[in-house]
């Protein structure tokens, strides 16, 4: 996806439909699911392979394919970062330790040093935000303190310029030209990580806040479906499963935090939808990605659906991403060892993208194999 085409199309303000169109298609092949169930030790080889294919030693940073003739878009990066951070707390490897601030060093030199007001390498709210969350993590991981005051500086500068002090939410794209859910439900999970880790009130506030304004304006109370933007007023009701996981994550998150139950029976509520209703007969995942950046979203639906599994004991999900993951891991590349956005079909076995290799590699970290 090519993110400057997509301010200049910013009118058209579906943001997740932004994409680099392609001929590329998925190969022609079985649709059911392979006979596997995946392994702590296939978590592992899965991960060092995609390591292998995609990370530039040199940049400290993932390649945008396996051409490795270019990094990866600059907000992937940051989903490829927590996925190190949870490889490390399921190894406790130094090694693994070390590649986390790798990443960061890799970031920091080619970002400008998280300088947030260069407008030249970020110019998009969302691109920040992700960021903002990944740097929070990384803090209550390695309680590094350069990694804290960078995501409280970004969160404060994307408030300042995204938020809507009149009308609420959060605005995309620094021509607020419309309101969208990348934006909106990754600033209650970055408002909430900041407020575990300092104890900061105004960021719960801030939460609670954004997180009202998502549900009456990008949220359906009776689906539990999640609008890719709003604009005007006017929700665009497109279905994306990482709009489906931040809403959750974010839920999880206040849920936790307030012990309020309506924000568990939302969580919940989303969780189903992407289950039953973008999910095929079968359980499994749409296969999103041709040839752009959306192929990593289901890595972010992975993250917290997993939240809602473990962190809210909501285990009848647990069977569903199991079934995926092993979907993806029979179909994998044999022969290179890599995974593909469309869990239905095999691999394909040319030039691959990190984005539609990554989905199912992040959530063999966090989901636990079938017993």
């Amino acid at each position: 996806m090519n993110r400057i085409t997509c301010i200049l199309l910013a009118t058209l303000l579906l943001h997740s439909n932004c994409s680099k169109s392609s001929a590329k298609s998925d190969p022609v092949g079985p649709t059911s699911v392979p006979g596997v169930s995946f392994t702590i030790k296939d978590a592992s080889t899965a991960y060092n392979t995609f390591n292998q294919y995609f990370y530039s030693t040199s940049d400290k940073l993932y390649y945008a394919n396996t051409e490795k003739k270019g990094i990866g878009a600059i907000w992937t990066q940051a989903i490829y970062w927590d996925m190190a951070m949870n490889v490390y707390k399921r190894t406790n490897d130094p090694a693994d330790l070390q590649r986390i601030t790798d990443i960061y060093e890799g970031a920091y030199n080619r970002y400008d040093k998280y300088n947030w007001n260069n407008t030249k390498e970020w110019f998009i709210y969302d691109d920040m935000m992700w960021w903002v969350i990944s740097l929070a993590r990384a803090h209550q991981l390695t309680g590094t303190k350069d990694y804290l005051d960078l995501s409280v500086a970004g969160f404060k500068r994307v408030w300042d310029g995204s938020y809507d002090p009149v009308k609420g939410g959060m605005f995309w794209d620094f021509n607020h030209s419309g309101k969208n859910a990348c934006i909106n439900f990754p600033t209650v999970i970055a408002a909430m990580t900041l407020y575990k880790i300092t104890g900061d009130d105004s960021y719960l506030q801030k939460a609670k806040e954004v997180y009202a304004w998502g549900v009456n304006n990008l949220f359906d109370l009776n689906t539990g479906r999640v609008a890719d933007n709003n604009v005007n007023g006017n929700k665009g009701w497109s279905d994306y499963t990482y709009n489906q996981g931040t809403f959750i994550g974010a839920a999880v998150l206040l849920y936790k935090a307030t012990g309020t139950g309506s924000y568990l029976d939302q969580a919940n509520l989303a969780a189903t939808y992407t289950q039953k209703t973008m999910s095929d007969v079968n359980g499994i995942l749409p296969a999103e990605g041709d040839w752009n950046e959306q192929g990593v979203l289901k890595a972010i639906l992975g993250q917290y659906v997993m939240q809602l599994i473990i962190d809210a004991k909501q285990t009848q999900f647990l069977p569903w991403i199991q079934k995926n993951i092993n979907a993806a891991w029979g179909n994998r590349d044999v022969t290179r060892g890599l995974t593909y956005r469309n869990y239905k079909v095999p691999c394909v076995t040319g030039v691959l993208q990190s984005y539609e290799a990554s989905s199912a590699v992040y959530m063999m970290q966090i989901c636990p194999p079938a017993k």
